[in-house]
């Protein structure tokens, strides 16, 4: 193997290991909120806080490491564009019954890039 070609390979390595670290959220509990599907336990409802404070965290986030930090979505849409949008229940949503008609979200619109480009409580 020549030099150029182990250089090549090292400095692809590197790139390719210096990604982003996922943030701590601070007053979240991952583990409750990946629990709580669709909001229905009532364990995300103390963190809507946090999370409100620390949306702008997720931003540039990608959709992989969105789902390796907050679980599967509990909704998605495709959009136009190859564009995605990821909400999770903060309040009991309507899969749990619950008499509230337009329980809280936390709204993640994914660009075509697969980089979450907007953060938004709805």
């Amino acid at each position: 193997m020549s030099n150029f070609s182990q250089l090549s390979l090292i400095f692809i390595l590197l790139a390719l290991s210096c990604g982003k670290p996922l943030p701590t959220l601070e007053g979240v509990d991952l583990k409750m909120w990946k629990e709580d599907r669709y909001g229905c336990l009532g364990y995300r409802a103390p963190m809507i806080d946090a999370i409100t404070q620390q949306k702008e965290e997720l931003k540039a986030l990608s959709e992989m490491d969105l789902v390796e930090l907050l679980g599967r979505p509990d909704e998605n849409q495709l959009l136009d564009r190859n564009q995605k949008i990821y909400a999770y229940y903060l309040e009991p949503g309507p899969a749990c019954d619950s008499s509230k008609s337009e329980p809280r979200q936390l709204i993640l619109r994914i660009n075509a890039m697969g980089l979450a480009k907007e953060t938004l409580i709805k």
